[in-house]
């Protein structure tokens, strides 16, 4: 209860404090991406029940000449790239919090098709809200492979705590503000964590 109190409030004052970034950002999508300004996504929450988590856009809609979506590295922009990179994409999802679908602090909520290929002791990744940052996020973000990631997602459900949240939460603002462990700019993105599940299985076979 208290942890949902502080999530309110925070996300409260970060949208209000924020709120230039936003409309600045949500100006620029538009101009240079085109509608909508926002993606949406069906995601996992608390337990894995499905929520549709808010982040800006940072693609475009190219399509083939069979109206195809074109893979992603090819819709990528330089200015999504930059949002992705500032985590300025992942501003909107301070709505979600409020609402009460994620946290402030917690294991980044992944795919809906990589349920299935989560063990029972990876799944229990799931037995907290899922947040905007989390202890994986500073520890490594998207240079680290999924087992070390989900690893650290473990960790954090086991060892949660307020002061926990807080430490994570300062931690988060300076790797931000140094993109540490981002490998966008590289372009280079992080594989699937269903195709790496596979790719594993063949791999020990």
């Amino acid at each position: 209860m208290i942890k949902r109190f502080i999530d309110i409030i925070l996300s409260i004052c970060a949208l209000i404090i924020l709120f230039p970034v936003l409309f600045v950002t949500g100006l620029l999508v538009y101009l240079k991406l085109g509608r909508p300004i926002f993606f949406t996504q069906v995601r996992p929450g608390i337990h894995g029940n499905p929520f549709k988590m808010i982040k800006f856009r940072t693609m475009t809609d190219e399509r083939d000449r069979h109206g195809e979506l074109l893979p992603n590295q090819e819709r990528m922009t330089k200015f999504g790239n930059f949002l992705r990179s500032a985590s300025i994409d992942e501003l909107p999802e301070l709505i979600n919090v409020f609402k009460g679908d994620m946290s402030l602090v917690g294991p980044r909520p992944l795919l809906m098709d990589y349920l299935p290929y989560f063990s029972d002791e990876q799944n229990r990744r799931h037995n907290v809200k899922p947040g905007i940052t989390g202890w994986s996020q500073i520890n490594g973000r998207n240079s680290i492979n999924w087992d070390k990631k989900i690893d650290l997602d473990l960790w954090y459900v086991e060892n949660q705590s307020l002061f926990l949240d807080f430490k994570i939460l300062f931690l988060t603002v300076f790797k931000v503000l140094k993109r540490d462990g981002i490998n966008y700019e590289k372009n280079v993105p992080m594989p699937r964590f269903d195709e790496y599940v596979k790719t594993k299985k063949e791999a020990a076979n």
